[in-house]
């Protein structure tokens, strides 16, 4: 009887991949909050989390912000 082969597959990436470095200052005191709430939320990938929060909070800034054919008041009329 034979071993069942195994076949390997390479995994594909889905995210690019990231080269560029951004760089923040953070005072002790912020940086106590930041590591409480990962610790309170189980959160282990604190890169990952930073590049979510950002890009979610600036997503949903730029949807809110997105130009209109009328403007507000215009359309409240």
């Amino acid at each position: 009887m034979r071993k069942k082969e195994k076949t390997h597959q390479k995994s594909i990436l889905q995210e690019p991949q990231r080269k560029e470095r951004m760089v923040c200052l953070l005072s002790p005191e912020e940086q106590r909050i930041v590591d409480r709430y990962l610790q309170r939320y189980k959160i282990t990938n604190k890169s990952r989390w930073l590049r979510e929060t950002i890009l979610t909070f600036i997503h949903k800034n730029m949807e809110e912000d997105y130009p209109t054919l009328f403007g507000e008041h215009d359309m409240r009329r």
